[in-house]
């Protein structure tokens, strides 16, 4: 018997959702990247982590690496409400995911929702997050979900399900795939660390998910325009939500969501082009997405040409992408400081076609890139040398 058996959904319903403040406008902190309880000053900030060994030791038989630099997959012998029990392994696991991208793990029936959002603050936290900082509660939250024990929805737990109706992806279909290429919620001040999507509802076929290597992606730009990338910040936003909120007639959360910064109704954000991750100590590209709006201090057709030569050398980089095929119940868990994801649209056309994922998000740090970090291939490099 799964531990989600007996999960009940309710959507666009606003009285099973539960009341919270409404705060207009964008966040007072939008445009001030380097300010802020989650802002880390660089005298505070953490080195590179190194991991114990542990999750290697005991589970480095039962995973494949799906590429040389990105995606790992451990078999179904490896159930995560054991790893839950040992910190170390936790810890050793936020590691493997930062510097690998996405971790899968095979049909995860037992592990239940409050461990699914266990599992994802622990990885934040044991690998140095802001304490105070908890789960995103997403601005759409009220549009459907999870009910909790007390009969609400569980606004911790992101509803990823086309029971929520196609009229908002509708739009979209014309695009190709590739435009969904995104890092969660980079609309928002304090972004996200990890992300964890389980997968409880399958058509019979399509709906894979992609993702791909930020690292990587940096790595193939030359190092002057690196250097240039480096010197600029991007506005990130994302008002589309409100646009669907004012159709299917739902109220965006506006209340806290994960950290004191990630508030208000107006999604919008300014972050670095370029980031460090403080797991790894190694540099991302992070303007990719629709949530990536412009450059700034740059004209506007300047923008839009670097947007779109950022965006063609991640689509056609295949070598710096992978794909899953989902079983029910896998749960992927991702670093969405150094990867990018998308959802292969085939399923997206047919309209009997049920896909119902429940995703975890945690917030981490704001965005920073540190003159002292270095690429993944250095990174590797130092790390075969000590080994």
């Amino acid at each position: 018997m799964s531990a989600l058996d007996n999960i009940e959904f309710s959507v666009y319903n606003e009285d099973k959702f539960p009341k919270f403040e409404k705060n207009q406008g964008p966040s007072p902190f939008w445009d001030k990247p380097t300010e802020g309880p989650s802002y880390v000053k660089p005298e505070n900030r953490q080195k590179p982590l190194v991991p114990s060994g542990k999750l290697d030791e005991k589970y480095n038989e039962e995973a494949l690496d799906l590429t040389p630099l990105l995606g790992t997959t451990y078999s179904d012998n490896v159930r995560l409400v054991d790893l839950l029990k040992d910190d170390d392994l936790i810890r050793d696991l936020a590691i493997k995911i930062s510097q690998r991208g996405v971790v899968v793990f095979k049909k995860q029936d037992d592990l239940t929702i409050e461990q699914q959002k266990e599992l994802v603050q622990k990885l934040g936290l044991l690998s140095g997050k802001p304490k105070e900082n908890g789960l995103h509660i997403h601005p759409i939250a009220s549009a459907g979900g999870v009910l909790g024990e007390d009969g609400l929805i569980d606004p911790e737990v992101s509803f990823i399900s086309s029971r929520l109706g196609g009229e908002y992806k509708k739009e979209h279909r014309s695009y190709p795939t590739a435009y969904n290429w995104h890092s969660d919620i980079t609309f928002e001040p304090a972004g996200a660390d990890y992300s964890s999507l389980r997968l409880v509802e399958l058509p019979p076929t399509g709906g894979d998910t992609f993702w791909a290597n930020g690292y990587a992606l940096y790595e193939k730009i030359s190092p002057s325009l690196r250097a240039y990338f480096e010197t600029l910040t991007g506005t990130y936003a994302q008002p589309e939500f409100s646009n669907w909120g004012n159709k299917k007639n739902f109220q965006l959360y506006s209340d806290k969501r994960g950290a004191p910064e990630n508030i208000g109704d107006e999604l919008i954000a300014i972050h670095p082009i370029v980031r460090t991750n403080p797991v790894t100590g190694w540099k991302s590209l992070f303007a990719v997405g629709a949530h990536f709006t412009k450059i700034n201090d740059v004209t506007p057709l300047e923008s839009k040409a670097l947007k779109e030569y950022i965006w063609n050398t991640l689509v056609q980089s295949h070598d710096i992408q992978v794909r899953h095929k989902w079983d029910k119940y896998d749960i992927a868990i991702w670093d969405n400081r150094s990867a990018y994801h998308a959802i292969n649209k085939d399923v997206l056309f047919y309209e009997n076609l049920i896909r119902t994922g429940l995703r975890t998000v945690g917030i981490a740090e704001r965005p920073y890139l540190d003159p002292n970090s270095i690429t993944q291939t250095e990174g590797l490099k130092e790390d075969s040398k000590e080994n």
